[in-house]
């Protein structure tokens, strides 16, 4: 699945469009690995996504194509969520 849909449906980020400019500025890794919105996005890839002041990590658990509002936050699990460090 595009990495652009997934976030869009996972909620991550609202629109996909949003999600293609985020990726596009280079604030998304998969794997470790910077990501472009059509990069595609596979279970038990590792997402570091950069918002604003925090870095959020987590792990694909599923991929679906329509998901309604309660089941988004089963598509991914949270590990990290920490702040962008200021230097």
């Amino acid at each position: 699945m595009r990495l652009d849909k997934f976030l869009k449906i996972s909620r991550l980020i609202k629109r996909r469009t949003l999600a293609k400019e985020v990726a596009d500025q280079g604030r998304i890794r998969i794997n470790g690995a910077q990501s472009k919105a059509a990069s595609n996005v596979a279970i038990g890839d590792e997402l570091t996504i950069q918002f604003g002041q925090k870095v959020l990590t987590i792990e694909v658990k599923s991929l679906k194509e329509n998901v309604n509002k309660n089941e988004a936050a089963t598509l991914y699990e949270i590990k990290k969520e920490e702040p962008v460090n200021q230097n």
